[in-house]
Parts: C-alpha cells; structure tokens; sequence
C-alpha cells in the first residue's frame, strides 16, 4: 500500500524538487525532503489544509510567495530529473520515513545552528545543512498518518 496516490508526473516533479533542494545532502537528504512534501500532502491541517495532490503541495503559495525556495527561484526547473531521484520519489511515495523527517512538515537551511522551534513548532532533528520539525502535539494528526 502506498501513502499517497500518485503519477508519473508527480514522480517527475516531486524528483526534481527534492534534487533542487537537496542534491548535495547525497540520497537520504533528498529522501528527507521528499518526505516532507508527502507529509504535507497527508497533514490536512495548519498552514496545509485541502492539499490534494503533489503538484498542489510543490506550488503550494503563503503569504504571497511559493512554499518550496526552488519553486521561488525556479531552480525546480533548472535541472531534469535523473533516474536516481525518480527512485528516491517512487520510494518516498511508497513508504519511505525516517527520522528526522519522519513527521516533519517544515525543513529550512538556517546557515547556522538550528533554532529550537520554527514557527513555534518543536525541532526534530538536522540532518546535514537541513533542520526539521513537526507540528506542536495535538494539533495535527494527519502528519501521523501512515
């Protein structure tokens, strides 16, 4: 069973979003932000209410600018996908969590060390130049979902 519906297309997108975002943090990193968008996707809650695809969480807008800083500075498009990200896509669709990610619903590269909360939600963990964190307890259980 997979955690969300999805199609080539949203391989090739996702894939391309999470080699902008995290080509050089090596395969994991960009495991780790594929999972973050397919966090969102299942969240349904906070700042990520009636999301229903992949497309809509990439393209995502907030307070007047694009959610993702690839899809802001259009790096999203720069480079095709290759076979390895597909990969990476496909897996993290399927099933693939892990810690930090695992219920995170935000990530940012700080240039610095990671501050305790982000938008007031608990840190998770960093992994390389990366910081995560999930939602404040009882505020949205659609993050931990399967």
């Amino acid at each position: 069973m997979t955690r969300v519906k999805f199609t080539d297309s949203d391989i090739d997108v996702m894939a391309r979003m999470m080699r902008a975002e995290a080509e050089g943090e090596g395969r994991l990193g960009m495991l780790m932000v594929g999972n973050v968008i397919v966090n969102r996707l299942k969240a349904n809650c906070l700042d990520f209410k009636d999301l229903r695809s992949i497309r809509d969480v990439i393209f995502q807008v907030q307070g007047g600018n694009y959610s993702f800083e690839a899809v802001q500075k259009g790096n999203v498009f720069y480079n095709r996908a290759r076979g390895v990200e597909k990969k990476l896509a496909e897996q993290t669709l399927k099933y693939w969590r892990e810690h930090p990610s695992k219920y995170a619903l935000w990530y940012f590269n700080p240039y610095a060390e990671c501050p305790p909360t982000w938008y007031d939600q608990p840190f998770t963990g960093p992994y390389k130049q990366h910081c995560y964190y999930e939602p404040q307890p009882n505020t949205c259980e659609g993050a931990y979902r399967w």
